[in-house]
């Protein structure tokens, strides 16, 4: 734990940034690369942390249905929808990004997700899954995430399953990154104060940190 377990405002101007523990997630790796970006870092499952940081991380691995129980487990569904409707600042990477829309159907088993961004997790339509490895993305002019990176930056994706209908996300007013791997799905979305990623910027080496920086500029200080 980087940061202060009290939720107390962080040292120099530094941005207090909770990444939830709700049971799922690479919770310290997540945790390091934030602080690395400069951030103030506490990782917690408490509510009230959660509703009080400056900016909130939903991290996320293994099975949709899985990471919305925990989510449901802690109660942190109404924490996570009152700040994107304030407008304070929520990140969702992996599984913690495709948690953030509708629904999830894995193996024919659809489970509701929260519902803050419009679309389905289906699994890719791909010959070679899970799709692990490094990726480009196709960005959109105006994205924050990915502004002053090369467009050939490569991420690091870990997935069988993501958003592959991007119609209603764009209908939205969302800024939508796409990649590819047999074919098209959405690689990262920006909605307001909502930002998800379905890669792993704490696993993506430089090209994630600029990302994880990029967020956290986003990121109004605290008192």
């Amino acid at each position: 734990m980087t940061g202060r377990p009290d939720g107390g405002a962080a040292p120099g101007g530094r941005r207090r940034i909770v990444v939830l523990d709700y049971g799922s997630g690479n919770l310290r790796s997540a945790e390091r690369a934030l602080a690395a970006a400069g951030a103030d870092v506490v990782v917690t499952g408490d509510l009230a942390a959660a509703a009080d940081a400056d900016g909130l991380v939903v991290p996320g691995v293994g099975a949709f249905a899985a990471c919305v129980a925990g989510i449901e487990a802690i109660g942190a569904g109404p924490v996570i929808a009152g700040r994107v409707a304030a407008g304070r600042p929520v990140l969702g990477i992996c599984v913690g990004m495709q948690i953030l829309f509708e629904s999830g159907d894995e193996h024919g088993v659809v489970t509701k997700g929260l519902g803050l961004l419009p679309g389905s997790v289906t699994r890719l339509a791909a010959a070679r899954l899970p799709h692990m490895g490094w990726n480009t993305v196709q960005a959109p002019v105006g994205s924050v995430l990915f502004a002053g990176l090369p467009a050939d930056s490569r991420f690091y994706f870990v997935h069988s399953y993501a958003v592959g209908d991007a119609a209603a996300l764009t209908a939205s007013g969302a800024r939508v990154t796409t990649a590819h791997h047999d074919c098209d799905f959405v690689a990262a979305v920006e909605r307001g104060a909502l930002s998800a990623a379905q890669f792993h910027p704490e696993k993506s080496a430089e090209t994630g940190a600029a990302l994880l920086r990029n967020w956290l500029a986003t990121v109004p200080a605290g008192d």
